[in-house]
């Protein structure tokens, strides 16, 4: 009769059962990197919460709330409306394309005057949503099938196109990268992989030809920066210098002398992991590397304890969207690989990047609190 009433309240899932089942260790660890971000903003301002910071903060606080929400939201729910999602993105897409607000060259968001949107950030998750649904129950013999392997492949290539044309290489290779994964995990066949990498690296040629100029001028500066020092490569140049400058224990507080005297562009966006380790130091940069790692670890925690498809699809795709926006931003400040415009999530300033970071782990907490739910088949 105890175990008969324990399970009653168990598949209740009251309000209270979630919120004592909630991943407060996450949330913190959370507060603590928007917290890293809210000092480089105050610093990169030169001592003032106006213009960044004070956004920054009230950004975080209520985006937050709404990840507990989601987070306290049936993962029946959210399976059920992954497809809805999926689709509701792509028509985002599509009025980008038509009616979109044009900003430093491209044409990426959505202006609803109080706030300007960029969908293919939220197309990010939509994506990684009905992948997890598609792939919820997939068998070894479906998974070997390349037929059952098109439909999914095609819910991946149509935003990836709309997303190309804005354009937005950075993003198109996220949302592949991200799609490989989940296909991997799911069990695709490993041949699939060895036939489409070589696919792949068979169309470089013909991909370079399509590129865009600016497109093209990070690849060869990023092989070659000092080649235009005073524009292709003058921001790697420079972050460069601000990292190398920084040393083991850093300049101090506000003492970045790269990104106080504006040498270093995009300090509060892109670049701001440059800042943050030129004030810092090594250790500055290695702990908030290690942070990072932390919540990293954390989603895959997540992922193994679901026990159903949807969820472990859903965790793990989303750590890995969170793990390439990290490694991308750390390693393209560092000349690792091509400037591209990839925030570093929770600290870079910006509204939709945040919204998508706090989406997915609000969905991540989801897959936590209703690890043990029961999910149909389709």
């Amino acid at each position: 009769m105890i175990l008969g009433n324990k399970s009653v309240i168990q598949d209740d899932q009251s309000i209270m059962f979630k919120l004592l089942h909630m991943n407060w260790f996450l949330v913190i660890l959370l507060t603590i990197l928007a917290s890293v971000g809210f000092l480089s903003l105050y610093s990169a301002a030169n001592g003032s919460l106006s213009p960044w910071a004070s956004r920054q903060m009230v950004r975080f606080f209520v985006l937050l709330g709404g990840a507990l929400v989601i987070a306290l939201i049936d993962i029946r729910w959210w399976y059920r409306l992954a497809l809805p999602c999926y689709f509701i993105g792509l028509l985002m897409l599509f009025v980008v394309e038509m009616m979109g607000h044009v900003g430093m060259g491209a044409q990426r968001w959505i202006n609803l005057g109080v706030i300007q949107i960029q969908p293919s950030e939220l197309m990010k998750i939509a994506v990684i949503m009905v992948l997890a649904k598609y792939f919820h129950v997939a068998t070894s013999q479906e998974m070997s099938r390349l037929s059952f392997l098109v439909p999914p492949a095609i819910l991946v290539l149509l935003p990836v196109a709309l997303v190309m044309t804005q354009p937005d290489l950075g993003t198109s290779l996220m949302i592949v990268m991200c799609a490989i994964v989940m296909f991997f995990i799911a069990g695709a066949s490993i041949w699939i992989f060895v036939v489409g990498g070589a696919g792949v690296l068979a169309m470089i040629p013909v991909a370079w030809m399509f590129l865009h100029d600016y497109q093209k001028g990070r690849v060869l500066t990023f092989l070659n920066p000092e080649r235009d020092p005073f524009g292709a490569g003058y921001h790697i140049t420079q972050s460069k210098i601000a990292i190398g400058s920084g040393g083991i224990s850093g300049k101090g507080f506000m003492n970045g002398s790269q990104s106080h005297l504006n040498f270093l562009p995009e300090k509060q966006t892109d670049f701001i992991f440059t800042l943050w380790v030129e004030e810092w130091g090594l250790w500055g940069g290695l702990c908030l590397m290690a942070l990072n790692a932390i919540i990293i670890l954390y989603g895959i925690w997540i992922a193994f304890r679901c026990r159903h498809g949807f969820g472990r699809l859903l965790a793990f795709g989303l750590t890995t969207n969170y793990s390439l926006y990290v490694f991308i931003n750390i390693a393209m400040v560092m000349g690792l690989i091509p400037v591209v415009g990839v925030p570093l999530p929770l600290v870079s300033y910006g509204g939709t990047a945040m919204m998508s970071a706090l989406i997915g782990f609000g969905l991540m907490m989801s897959c936590s609190i209703h690890k043990d739910s029961k999910l149909p088949r389709m």
